[in-house]
């Protein structure tokens, strides 16, 4: 009784250990696919907040994929240093239009013509 046992178990260890190890034709354990950018930034149009918030990064063993990560940022970055040069250039245009106004009529005041009639909207007597 004592070698069917001793024989059997060393049976049940040697199956576990070609199942593990991956002994045969098949693989009882297939190799994992890397994971992929899935919802890359779009490349047609400005990135939103919509964008971002729905921006998942894949991870890798010791965190995050760098590659993924550093397209990410240089995109990122290169949008919101367009937006800041598209901000200065309307920043310059209105300082332009406003110094041009200064100079002019006030766009603000009612016409001279305009003052009397007013007058005459109002109740007499007072």
């Amino acid at each position: 009784m004592f070698w069917f046992l001793l024989i059997a178990m060393v049976v049940v260890v040697a199956a576990v250990t070609l199942a593990v190890v991956g002994g045969g034709e098949s693989d009882v354990l297939p190799e994992a696919a890397p994971e992929e950018l899935v919802d890359p930034l779009p490349p047609t149009r400005p990135v939103g907040r919509a964008d971002i918030e729905a921006l998942r990064l894949p991870l890798a063993p010791r965190g995050y994929r760098m590659a993924d990560v550093d397209d990410v940022l240089s995109r990122l970055g290169a949008e919101l240093a367009e937006r800041d040069a598209r901000i200065a250039e309307l920043e310059a245009a209105l300082a332009g239009a406003q110094a041009t106004a200064v100079g002019g009529a006030d766009l603000f005041d009612k016409p001279a013509g305009r003052r009397g009639d007013d007058r005459q909207d109002e109740e007499p007597g007072q």
